[in-house]
């Protein structure tokens, strides 16, 4: 027993967080996971299009609620962002207004009411998993297509000026140092949570793996990126096999592998054979081009993963640095990778990994981090 059991809490989600199949809802997910196991009762609201109702919600909330997203042509023309306009809602307000509980919001997404007169009074939290304006303009910088390259640029500029509602929280929780120091310049009551996750303990197999994996939620601009840097520039020249996982990768990325005999995809991979993947692996690779945020796939092969190799957008003050080997260019990788491929990954290695990781990536440090923050 704690001091939070039986508290409650409204938790307002940007999606349907199950299942927990990428970065934002596993967050979302193992954070309500943890707050359940406090004993904490969740009171989850959450915006759908395209996922299911969830009875495996029901099971760890004490009451879950779904919203209707809205279509682009409905929220596109309004002055505040698309992604918080299409998570508008009457029915939201007046359920999250009704009681004197606590309020979650995950993501600027959701705060469309933030600060609206009717929980003005309430204790009101954003968890951040970004700096939101910062990851658009990086998307828009990186997309080829005209069309879509506008709209990243002009969401960017929208979500930098909504930015500013934040003042009417009381607290922000941020996913990452990077972005602890970047909203400590402009708010108070900024708190650093590390991104809660699917692992207790670490798992990682000891001795060889055959192969090189890069995995990521391949639809979007800056993993289908760096897969595509990964196969080009790496795999290209290189004698060992790879393998790129990852859900709904795009035709063009396809073409490219299907033209490379050492690279194998696996697409939309069950949460079961991901999990093989990332563990049976010998190393695995995962540059990124953007520094926003912590990468959840990192920490997943941390936890069940030999090897893991990155460059420093991917590990830049995450407090992972020391867990992983760091290179910065194809030559670099392609050396370290030959480096690695004549040792194994030992009991020792696996050891060092589990005690940097759980003095900072627990989840139930880090859910009653968040409680004694609400309930002080």
């Amino acid at each position: 027993m704690n001091n939070f059991s039986g508290k409650h809490i409204h938790i307002v989600s940007f999606n349907v967080p199950y299942p927990p199949d990428y970065g934002g809802v596993i967050d979302v997910f193992y954070k309500i996971k943890a707050l359940h196991a406090l004993g904490v009762k969740v009171h989850l609201h959450c915006f759908h299009y395209g996922r299911e109702e969830s009875k495996e919600l029901e099971a760890i909330c004490e009451t879950v609620n779904y919203y209707e997203r809205k279509k682009f042509y409905q929220a596109i023309y309004q002055s505040v962002p698309y992604i918080v306009g299409s998570r508008k809602s009457g029915e939201l307000l007046a359920n999250i207004s009704a009681d004197d509980y606590p309020i979650l919001f995950e993501g600027l997404h959701t705060c469309f009411y933030l600060s609206h007169k009717a929980i003005k009074e309430k204790a009101k939290a954003v968890r951040m998993h970004n700096v939101e304006w910062g990851y658009y303009k990086s998307l828009g910088e990186q997309e080829r297509n005209y069309l879509f390259k506008f709209y990243y640029m002009y969401e960017s500029q929208k979500l930098k000026k909504f930015e500013e509602e934040l003042k009417s929280a009381n607290h922000v929780f941020t996913i990452s140092r990077n972005d602890f120091d970047y909203f400590s310049k402009y708010w108070k009551n900024i708190h650093y949570v590390p991104a809660f996750h699917s692992n207790e303990k670490v798992t990682s197999k000891t001795g060889k793996g055959d192969y090189i994996l890069y995995h990521g939620n391949l639809s979007v601009v800056e993993n289908h990126q760096a897969a595509l840097y990964v196969l080009k520039k790496i795999a290209a020249l290189s004698k060992r096999e790879f393998i790129i996982a990852g859900k709904d990768p795009l035709d063009s990325l396809r073409k490219e592998i299907n033209n490379q005999p050492n690279v194998t995809l696996v697409y939309n991979p069950s949460f079961e054979t991901m999990s093989s993947l990332v563990s049976n692996a010998h190393i695995n690779l995962l540059p990124t081009f953007q520094n926003t945020g912590i990468k959840l796939k990192l920490l997943n092969s941390l936890y069940k993963g030999r090897f893991c190799m990155v460059n420093q957008n991917m590990i830049q003050n995450t407090g992972l640095e020391k867990l992983c080997i760091v290179e910065e260019n194809a030559e670099e990788i392609l050396n370290t990778i030959e480096t690695l491929f004549e040792k194994d990954f030992t009991e020792e290695d696996k050891n060092y990994r589990a005690e940097v990781l759980q003095n900072d990536f627990s989840n139930q440090a880090n859910a009653l981090k968040i409680c004694s923050v609400l309930w002080k």
